[in-house]
């Protein structure tokens, strides 16, 4: 180990990576990411699933911490997933414990006695969620300017995860206020998987601070590995995916991917009914539940775990040898994550075999392969105007604060992009309602926030996402997981069957007050069900969908005899949906014709606004067509896309209460907020371009 990177670490480190993990060297990610975090530069590591970015991250910053004898607790370190924190804290207190210092974790598991330790003793490393950092802030037992008095960086894994959605605009917003309290600036460290814009990204990471000096570590990797194995099959429903998966790759760890929680509950009864020793994760699985199956898991061999999103990031489950997907992700970053699970131990190759249960999930999975296999990968795009994030932090820095100044309220954020022009009018009508009540200079929390955000001492401010209620199953005293209600309400014949953590249970008792539903094992006959809307597909991989049909099959994928089959029946019947130079309308003599845009979810919802004479308005929105109204003619398209007016998606008042703290915000406000993430304006634009080839049918 004699390269400039090594060198240039703590001797303690040095010695522990050579004599206690015998490392012949640091990989190229590892060793370019050593000076710029060592100078406290900010800094975006890029590396594949189990490319050794949280080493990257942890060697300089265990240096930097001896070397500049930083005491308390100075390095955060935040995952999106408390199942990352646990599989976590061991490894990272090992490295710790090199130099003396020591690793703890913090969230919604951990239990009263484990944090007054942390808080009398604290770590030097603390892993911790947004919400969990939140509610250490506003909480009345934490002291957070003890706590966070050393604090000199922040880590964030799996950035990219955070900065899609409105957990990345908490968490940045959380940072400024914790800087503050500081008392100076963080470093701030993401780690991600390969992303379309890491420069872009690592500017939103830094906030208001985009001043400091930056650098993205995405070193250029030489590689000797195979192509991965990407295999695409046509089984047509979950009893044969089941049977498949079962007669398949005997002997091995296969990793199950599902696109939601009911999926993996009836693949993972059919593959236990075929005698597989099978497993299940996902959201609405105990935590007990989920830590059995994945430590089970990680120590068996011929044996499948089915998940949903749950096990896409990099929880450890052992090595994997098979990766298998149920349709299909609407991401090409999203499949990355899962193809990256394979392929670790030497002499194995990157494998993902998907199993399509009906001709759409075909042709999304084939879209999806058409603009990976051509290298793509979607830039990471955090949702425009949080403004109800902006709602959640004044409410949430008046509890910290206890008071905020009339004048001085925006010091604490900056020029963070959560506070638009519109926070103004925010803050004047938490006041109006009654959130804040003003005592001269100063405001404090109102009745209307406590009525409404109260519970619990305002746990419901820590969390910016929602969840329907549900139901805690309980087997005896043992939780099981939980349901929504609706198998709960719903009509049923004999006695109602529940089908959870792949098992099915018979209800003996619902305490409707408490929200427990208490049950006893069955034999079979258990039903899954939970709501919930699927994510849209995007622009580009809708362009690959019809790519795929125009004969444009994607490189380096294999296609089963099954699967050619139904890509050719697929391409048969989208002849007239498709042209290789034009977008096409259809016109039918009688009826309705369509307009395939092959423009995304999002875009069609915008070109559904911007079009109200040409397109039918009773829809349900898909990415690939739009209905037009009955009787419209060539001459009504040609004079409609003379004139285009955009216009935003029409938004109801139940998708406006589905938008949390959305109470807190003038009502137009909230459903113009709603309204700007639901449109997709430059696919749009993108759709009406170019020429438009009208056909009678």
């Amino acid at each position: 180990m004699t390269d400039d990177a090594f060198s240039l670490l703590h001797p303690g480190v040095q010695y522990h990576l050579a004599n206690t993990l015998r490392w012949d060297g640091l990989r190229p990610t590892q060793a370019a990411a050593v000076r710029p975090i060592l100078a406290g530069d900010d800094a975006l590591v890029l590396a594949p699933t189990a490319g050794g970015k949280t080493e990257a991250a942890t060697f300089p910053l265990l240096s930097a911490m001896a070397e500049q004898d930083w005491q308390g607790t100075s390095v955060l370190y935040v995952c999106p997933l408390r199942a990352l924190l646990n599989n976590l804290q061991p490894r990272l207190h090992s490295y710790a414990q090199w130099l003396g210092r020591t690793a703890a974790v913090w969230h919604g598991d951990v239990g009263q006695p484990a944090r007054q330790r942390i808080l009398q003793e604290r770590p030097d490393i603390l892993l911790t969620t947004p919400e969990s950092l939140e509610a250490m802030l506003v909480s009345t037992k934490v002291d957070p300017r003890a706590l966070f008095s050393g604090l000199h960086t922040v880590v964030v894994d799996e950035v990219h995860a955070f900065a899609g959605d409105d957990r990345g605009w908490h968490l940045l917003a959380v940072l400024e206020r914790l800087a503050r309290v500081a008392g100076r600036p963080l470093q701030r460290i993401g780690l991600s998987a390969t992303v379309g814009n890491p420069d872009e990204l690592l500017t939103w990471l830094q906030g208001s601070a985009t001043d400091r000096p930056r650098r993205v570590v995405d070193p250029a990797v030489p590689t000797t590995a195979a192509p991965p194995d990407i295999t695409v099959d046509y089984v047509g429903s979950v009893d044969n995916a089941a049977t498949v998966i079962a007669s398949l790759h005997g002997g091995e760890k296969r990793l199950v991917f599902v696109d939601s929680r009911r999926r993996a509950e009836e693949l993972g009864a059919a593959l236990r009914e075929r005698g597989i020793t099978t497993f299940l994760s996902h959201s609405s699985l105990s935590a007990a539940e989920r830590r059995r199956s994945e430590a089970a898991f990680a120590e068996a061999r011929d044996t499948v775990i089915v998940a949903t999103s749950t096990l896409e990031l990099g929880i450890d489950v052992g090595d994997l040898d098979r990766v298998i997907q149920i349709g299909s992700p609407r991401t090409v970053a999203s499949f990355l994550q899962r193809l990256g699970r394979t392929g670790r131990r030497s002499g194995t190759t990157r494998n993902c075999l998907f199993l399509c249960l009906d001709d759409e999930q075909e042709l999304l999975a084939l879209g999806m392969l058409h603009c990976w296999s051509r290298g793509w990968v979607e830039p990471v795009t955090p949702p425009p105007s949080p403004r109800h994030i902006a709602a959640q932090q004044l409410m949430a820095l008046c509890l910290q604060e206890h008071r905020i100044g009339v004048a001085s309220w925006r010091d604490w954020w900056g020029a963070l992009p959560v506070f638009d022009d519109a926070a103004t009018e925010i803050m004047e009508f938490l006041c109006a309602e009654g959130y804040f009540e003003r005592d001269g200079e100063f405001l404090h929390i109102g009745p209307e926030a406590e009525r409404r955000f109260g519970r619990r001492y305002f746990s419901d401010l820590t969390a910016v996402f929602s969840a329907p209620p549900e139901f805690t199953v309980l087997a005896g005293r043992n939780e099981v997981g939980t349901i929504g209600t609706d198998l709960l309400v719903e009509e049923v014949e004999g006695p109602r069957v529940l089908l959870l953590a792949g098992r099915s249970w018979m209800v003996t008792h619902v305490d409707w007050q408490r929200r427990r539903c208490f049950v006893e094992p069955v034999d079979s006959g258990g039903r899954a069900k939970w709501s919930g809307l699927g994510s849209g597909v995007s622009y580009a991989i809708a362009q690959g969908m019809r790519a795929v049909l125009l004969d444009d099959t994607p490189s380096h994928v294999t296609l089963t005899r099954r699967a050619q089959s139904t890509l050719t029946r697929l391409r048969e019947s989208y002849t007239d949906a498709v042209d290789s130079s034009a977008s096409v309308v259809t016109l039918p003599a009688e009826g309705s014709g369509r307009w395939w845009t092959w423009a995304g979810t999002a875009a069609n919802r915008t070109l559904l606004a911007s079009f109200p004479a040409l397109v039918d308005p009773r829809q349900r929105v898909d990415e690939k067509s739009l209905r037009l109204l009955p009787g419209v003619t060539p001459q009504d398209v040609s004079a409609t896309f003379a004139d285009i007016v955009w216009r935003q998606p029409e938004v109801s008042v139940n998708a406006v209460a589905g938008l949390k703290f959305s109470a807190a915000l003038p009502a137009g406000l909230a459903a113009a907020t709603l309204a700007e993430r639901l449109g997709d304006e430059d696919g749009a634009v993108r759709a009406v371009q170019g020429k438009r080839s009208v056909r009678r049918t």
